[in-house]
């Protein structure tokens, strides 16, 4: 699961069926899947929208 969304995250027009069905066969549902595209790329987006606008790093983070 974790190489399939950094793949999306980084190389997201290389993304093929055979990515879909490497996730199916570790037994996970259409519906995981789903899921899985979902959260990563909401959260792709949402850190785009706040670097795009130049929103600063909350306090609480660390570059470590």
């Amino acid at each position: 699961m974790l190489h399939y969304a950094v793949k999306l995250t980084h190389t997201p027009g290389e993304m093929v069926e055979a990515d879909v069905v490497s996730l199916r066969d570790v037994g996970f549902s259409d519906r995981d899947i789903l899921d899985i595209v979902e959260v990563t790329s909401y959260y792709a987006y949402v850190n785009r929208i706040a670097d795009g606008l130049g929103v600063p790093i909350e306090p609480w983070t660390s570059d470590d």
